[in-house]
């Protein structure tokens, strides 16, 4: 194995940089170079347009030439990007002899620095190398990084360059430092910046700063939207909120995919609930809540679908903001948004429905608050969240009040997981169509007649169950499917 590299961040502002050609990848670097304000001088025959575009607007210098070592003299380094290796090895050749450092681009061997890949948020960086050996490995893991670091670290770095000399006048002593920028970070001031509340924020800060008595340590509760089902479809917010959760409250919908991109080491409690069989109150929700925020815990409330979607979301903030509890949200894909779309079916259509309802149907009460002339409309889609045990009872509602029993019915079972099945037919058969196929929740009904285009769209899956012919005039191929 070689020596690893020696990790160095140079300042290039006003210094200058040589770029040996005029082509793509002369035209990236000379883009990475120009951020970090270095004067960039490119040697080359021709240029790419891009390139000829930022030499007419002065911001770079062209010597229309072949490379020659004397164009090295006032450079601070050198980066060698022409597809012609002969060329590159003379001007790795060239920088040695002179001392200089030089990048010959995808040729670790000609090269005496490396160029890594970079995640930058304002005045942080994070680079990553694999020493010119392995770069699509270090593109791959700056791509993780980038979902993880959101803009909230920008407003950090930038508060704590402002900040720099008040701390160190604060805590001269590096272990002193060490501490208070644990504490901090550890602290509601990320969370602070990541809602936008930079006034917030740098008052915290501040008084941390200057040692004011901190208030009793509080945690704080993310209530979170963990979508359908396939772990994908988690938003990267979401994403980051698990990963930073020390609890982590969770329905019985959520996926095991969903849960397992989660951290590791945190607590894991179940609180769904059920039709049938254990389930968790919602009082008892609000009290795991508090006892482990005031306990000083990040807590994520993760909830299958969206949490202001028939999720109870805004109950649960009432609770919190009653209790003096900070808290955030993250929205989640909703189970009619997904099912619909893992199922090939449309919500809206130009020729079938201008509008979509969210209803929900799980008991006699809420079915008796219902606008059934309303939901009995033609030209409109009805998305039915909890609604297999009232199958029978919508039914005899929607057509007692208007609705054609021919109207086109989706059951989407699982929607967007391995097991989703979808069942199509007609409003008529809608309760014996679910029963001798015994349906288990989670189930969504679409009801419309985009339901039908199910039988044509679907990708996801297995093809659905008793598909109906669409009843639109447009002619629409039957879908190829190919094997994985």
């Amino acid at each position: 194995m070689t020596a690893p590299l020696f990790p160095l961040f140079a300042d290039l502002q006003g210094r200058q940089v040589l770029v040996v050609g005029g082509g793509a990848v002369a035209e990236r670097k000379t883009e990475a170079l120009l951020h970090t304000r270095a004067r960039v001088r490119v040697v080359a025959p021709t240029l790419t347009p891009a390139l000829a575009g930022l030499r007419a607007a002065g911001r770079i210098e062209w010597l229309q030439a072949v490379f020659a070592p004397g164009q090295l003299d006032d450079a601070w380094l050198v980066i060698a990007a022409t597809g012609d290796r002969t060329v590159n090895r003379g001007v790795a050749t060239a920088a040695e002899a002179r001392r200089m450092l030089a990048n010959v681009v995808d040729d670790a061997a000609l090269s005496s620095f490396q160029v890594p890949a970079i995640v930058e948020r304002g005045p942080l960086q994070v680079a990553i190398s694999s020493g010119g050996g392995a770069p699509m490995l270090a593109r791959h893991l700056r791509r993780q990084l980038e979902t993880l670091l959101d803009d909230s670290w920008t407003s950090l770095a930038e508060l704590f360059i402002r900040q720099r000399q008040r701390i160190r006048q604060r805590f001269p002593r590096p272990a002193e430092r060490r501490r208070f920028f644990e504490k901090v970070l550890a602290g509601p001031l990320p969370r602070l910046f990541r809602q936008q509340l930079h006034a917030q924020a740098e008052h915290h800060f501040l008084a941390s700063l200057d040692g004011a008595a901190p208030p009793p340590r509080t945690g704080s509760v993310a209530v979170v939207g963990a979508g359908p089902g396939d772990a994908g479809l988690l938003t990267l917010n979401a994403l980051r909120a698990m990963n930073e959760a020390d609890v982590v409250l969770y329905d019985r919908l959520v996926s095991e995919d969903v849960l397992r991109l989660g951290r590791r080491d945190a607590t894991y409690i179940e609180v769904g609930k059920s039709a049938s069989g254990h389930s968790t109150r919602q009082d008892d929700i609000h009290r795991l809540m508090l006892e482990h925020a005031r306990a000083g815990h990040r807590v994520v409330r993760l909830k299958g679908g969206d949490p202001f979607v028939f999720g109870r979301g805004g109950e649960e903030l009432e609770f919190l903001r009653t209790h003096g509890i900070p808290y955030e949200v993250v929205p989640g894909i909703t189970a009619a948004v997904a099912c619909a779309a893992y199922a090939g079916i449309p919500l809206t259509h130009r020729d079938h429905a201008q509008s979509v309802k969210l209803v929900t149907a799980h008991c006699k009460d809420s079915f008796d608050t219902l606008d059934w002339q309303s939901l009995a409309q033609e030209r409109q889609t009805l998305a039915v969240y909890m609604g297999v045990a009232g199958l029978e009872g919508l039914r005899d509602r929607l057509i007692a009040h208007g609705r054609a029993a021919s109207t086109p019915f989706a059951l989407v079972e699982n929607g967007s997981r391995r097991e989703q099945r979808v069942l199509n037919g007609t409003l008529a058969d809608l309760p014996e169509t679910a029963r001798s196929h015994q349906v288990r929740s989670p189930a969504l009904l679409i009801l419309g007649e985009v339901a039908a285009l199910a039988g044509t769209l679907h990708w996801f899956g297995a093809p659905p169950v008793g598909a109906t012919a669409p009843t639109h005039s447009r002619n629409l191929p039957a879908p190829t499917l190919q094997a994985a």
